[in-house]
């Protein structure tokens, strides 16, 4: 087995990052790989514990095993695992690196302000907004101006969205955007490398804020995600530094996922106009559509899991302590589960794509993402019916990231 074929995950390798697909395929053939941390990309390596064995996981039948054996399986880092990844911005370990009786706990009381009805009651603000930005951009592009889809629209309409949710008032949103960009940025980059001054800033000044908020809220309950938040359920509620971390895993995690699924999503639908010119011509596939650009190219590329025992995964032995990398991406290609996996059909169904997880850590916003990106694509046919990439051969830069697969800039034209 080549080098290049032993190595099928490293996120900051740029051919990598331009088509990880390929590299996945040679996995399907066989069962999950174990492999030993030193002989794997250093990026990998800076997301395990050291010396621990990793195993590889691309089939679905085998990445949706892991995700619900939650018994065999934890999210929960090991004490000896190096911070990495953005993760020294959090004031308390985030729901998603948690396992039960934790987990339980934390999901049980952040789950309420994301039930279905409160995300439903949500849609009117979220139009609004979307067509506030679609607004700007009819502005900009009088005369067939080209815009980018990501500045202009993808990027600032979640963090409007969690703005709002969080109840931050219109005079503070200036500030609160420019710590959300800044404490995003902590997700690309590289491994090894030391937080930019400009993060730990932005890190400390949400935290004091916030910090304020969560007192004033305990004090004088609202209408609004943080007072639900800390509101106490049967004697028990989070602590301040569970809703802080909480607060900034909804920014790296929520923003990320909408952000990304509209990029990549419009960049499938250029590079494949008969499924475009479908969705324009019967609106009622953006449910299916969305599920589709969820599952091609899928903005949470892996996740890991850490094996609790000694066991075995579809015959190969995974000794305790092993990182598992789930690869989700890899997964939704699967042929044994997707008829023409590498085709982009928004008519597919069912679409048990994988990318929102599974088990017990199955994502919390999964209705809130959905509704937005439902929401964000009519409102963009509506206004622009033309609407499309400026080019659709050209090349597409995607930063660099530990799991995150994020469209850089996606130039488009409204004819």
């Amino acid at each position: 087995m080549s080098e290049q074929q032993a190595i099928v995950y490293d996120p900051w390798d740029p051919a990598f990052i331009a088509d990880p697909y390929t590299r996945f395929k040679p996995l399907y053939s066989e069962a999950p790989r174990l492999m030993e941390s030193d002989k794997l990309p250093r990026s990998v390596r800076a997301t395990t514990p050291p010396g621990a064995p990793i195993a590889m996981v691309a089939r679905y039948a085998d990445c949706l095993t892991v995700m619900r054996d939650d018994a065999r399986f934890g999210a929960a880092r090991p004490a000896s695992r190096k911070s990495g990844g953005g993760l020294g911005v959090f004031g308390a370990p985030p729901l998603v690196f948690t396992d039960p009786p934790v987990h339980t706990r934390l999901r049980r009381l952040m789950g309420r302000p994301f039930s279905p009805r409160r995300v439903r009651d949500f849609e009117p603000r979220i139009r609004a907004m979307a067509e506030g930005l679609l607004d700007r951009i009819a502005v900009k592009t009088r005369g067939g101006a080209r815009f980018d889809l990501m500045a202009e629209f993808a990027n600032p309409l979640p963090t409007m969205v969690i703005a709002e949710m969080l109840g931050v008032p219109a005079s503070d949103y200036e500030a609160f955007k420019i710590w959300s960009d800044t404490i995003q940025e902590t997700d690309f980059i590289p491994p090894g490398a030391p937080f930019p001054q400009k993060i730990l800033d932005s890190r400390d000044a949400m935290r004091a804020y916030f910090g304020e908020q969560i007192t004033r809220h305990r004090r004088q309950p609202s209408d609004d995600l943080i007072s639900a938040l800390i509101a106490a359920e049967e004697g028990d509620a989070l602590t301040s530094d569970e809703v802080l971390s909480f607060v900034i895993l909804l920014l790296m995690a929520g923003n990320e996922t909408t952000a990304t699924m509209l990029g990549s999503g419009w960049l499938a639908l250029g590079r494949n106009p008969d499924q475009l010119e479908l969705l324009r011509s019967n609106r009622s596939l953006i449910p299916t559509t969305i599920e589709e650009m969820l599952r091609y190219d899928p903005p949470l590329q892996a996740t890991v899991r850490h094996a609790r025992m000694d066991t075995e995964l579809s015959g190969t032995p995974i000794p305790a302590g092993t990182s598992v990398f789930v690869l989700l991406a890899a997964a939704n290609r699967d042929p044994a589960r997707f008829d023409h996996p590498e085709s982009f059909d928004i008519t597919r169904d069912p679409n048990d794509h994988l990318s929102l997880g599974e088990g017990i850590h199955f994502c919390l916003g999964a209705g809130l993402a959905r509704l937005e990106g439902a929401v964000a694509m009519a409102a963009m046919l509506e206004r622009f019916p033309n609407l499309r990439l400026a080019d659709p051969a050209a090349p597409v830069s995607h930063r660099a990231s530990y799991f995150i697969r994020c469209v850089e800039t996606l130039p488009m034209v409204i004819d």
